[in-house]
């Protein structure tokens, strides 16, 4: 009987996760917030998931002496059983969405693991990514950011250095969204420019519920809610996960230096191509 319930188990996750991946600050916590709306989905903000996939990849790597007892087949049920686990308790959602970059740099698996997943890639101008976590920093002018190391030494210069490098936070996700885009699994992601979901979120959401093959649903972008204070109070960036209730677009001027402004604006690969 554990071997039956544990296979529905198998397939009903695997006809309902989608991932949410892509840049940081780019739209991801507004799309959960608007899909939340939907009582058939579940969404948020990135979640503990992706890390502990990251640390049973390494677990069950040769790093682990006692990974020669482990077959390819323990290792996808066992990354496959993360996901049944973590999400067993909101079982009654149809759709879940999992949130995390990582996802960009983990198609190869998740195609074998989940074959009807698809992975929304929030994506945003590189120059006003970096520019709104500036800004953050300057809103929380009395609280050090986990963002930057905690570095009280900081200037706007080490700050932009620190999340542009390939390690850092904007670095990171702009070279898995790169791997993602040219990779052979690109058909099984879509691109949702933050621009378009502010400027028309209705028609932005309405072709998210095409891509995936869900039903439309009449979602109110009026009164749009997320936030999650706690954790951002714990990382020193109060308001990193709030979002305004009225989705729209509102134009305003850089409070970058000029030449850090421009240094990212020819980075927006996917529009190019």
């Amino acid at each position: 009987m554990r071997g039956i319930n544990s296979g529905v188990a198998k397939n009903k996750m695997q006809s309902k996760i989608h991932f949410i991946s892509g840049l940081p600050r780019s739209g991801s916590t507004l799309l959960a917030g608007i899909l939340l709306q939907n009582p058939r989905l579940h969404a948020g903000m990135s979640s503990p998931v992706g890390g502990m996939y990251r640390a049973l990849e390494e677990s069950m790597s040769r790093k682990n002496e006692a990974a020669i007892f482990i077959s390819d087949q323990q290792r996808q049920s066992i990354l496959r059983g993360v996901f049944s686990n973590y999400y067993g308790e909101i079982d009654s959602k149809e759709v879940i969405f999992d949130t995390n970059r990582i996802w960009c740099t983990k198609l190869p698996a998740l195609s074998r693991l989940f074959p009807e997943a698809r992975v929304i890639c929030c994506v945003r101008s590189i120059s006003w990514i970096v520019d709104s976590i500036e800004k953050l920093a300057r809103q929380n002018a009395f609280e050090l950011s986990g963002l930057f190391g905690f570095d009280a030494g900081s200037t706007v210069y080490t700050r932009v250095n620190s999340i542009a490098k390939s390690s850092g936070l904007v670095g990171y996700a702009l070279d898995a969204l790169r791997e993602a885009y040219y990779g052979a699994e690109a058909n099984r992601i879509m691109l949702l420019e933050y621009d378009d979901l502010c400027r028309d979120p209705e028609a932005s959401i309405a072709r998210l519920y095409d891509f995936i093959g869900q039903p439309r649903f009449k979602h109110d972008f009026d009164n749009v809610e997320y936030e999650a204070d706690n954790f951002d109070l714990q990382l020193g960036a109060k308001g990193l996960h709030t979002i305004r209730r009225k989705v729209e677009w509102i134009e305003r001027p850089t409070i970058l230096p000029p030449e850090l402004f421009h240094r990212f604006q020819n980075d927006a690969f996917w529009r190019r191509t």
